[in-house]
């Protein structure tokens, strides 16, 4: 197994249209061997959309990992004193998480659990999922590249056509970014079609 024993925390964030996406890569980290923590921002926590009902996302995340899910601030605080990961994964991570990690705000449980474990030095690995990031999150995007324990899994414009500064990750890429990440190697190209 590819993952074997390692702890990586979860993080979701509020790109709703990509959870159909991201919940079977979760289940594949599962069944790689890693045992995982989701933790959801207050968006996911307490919106229901046309893409689905909270209730039933938060389900599905203890269902698929075995595990409770991390909706505090309080609860996700004790992330980096008790080292409890080996790799934080924020997947979608919107535009606004990202400006918040970019920017060392820590007003979400997704973005505690990111300072948390940063603290210990180790890798987070982010799934860019936003509407702006050719935009007003393109300097923020840049940020996270040049910072240490930060990765990136590859990402491209998802419908230039039609939101020409919408990007989105490649997150079947996301086994492939994590083994490189808790290497200290982003995984490249980092652009993808």
């Amino acid at each position: 197994m590819l993952l074997e024993g390692l702890k990586i925390g979860f993080g979701i964030t509020g790109s709703f249209c990509t959870f159909s996406a991201v919940l079977p890569e979760i289940d594949k980290i599962v069944k790689e061997g890693a045992f995982v923590t989701p933790i959801i921002s207050e968006a996911v926590d307490s919106f229901d959309t046309r893409f689905g009902k909270s209730e039933d996302i938060k389900q599905k995340l203890k269902a698929i990992t075995g595990n409770d899910v991390i909706a505090t601030i309080v609860d996700a605080e004790p992330i980096g004193p008790k080292a409890m990961l080996d790799v934080m994964v924020v997947a979608p991570c919107t535009g606004n998480t990202i400006a918040k990690i970019c920017n060392a705000i820590t007003d979400s449980p997704v973005t505690m659990a990111c300072k948390a474990h940063l603290r210990n030095c180790k890798p987070v690995v982010i799934a860019i999922s936003t509407n702006d990031g050719l935009g007003a999150n393109a300097k923020n995007i840049g940020q996270l590249l040049n910072t240490k324990n930060i990765y990136l899994v590859p990402f491209g414009q998802d419908n230039p056509a039609i939101k020409p500064n919408s990007l989105v990750s490649k997150v079947e890429l996301l086994i492939p970014t994590i083994l490189e990440a808790i290497n200290g190697k982003q995984l490249q190209p980092v652009l993808v079609k």
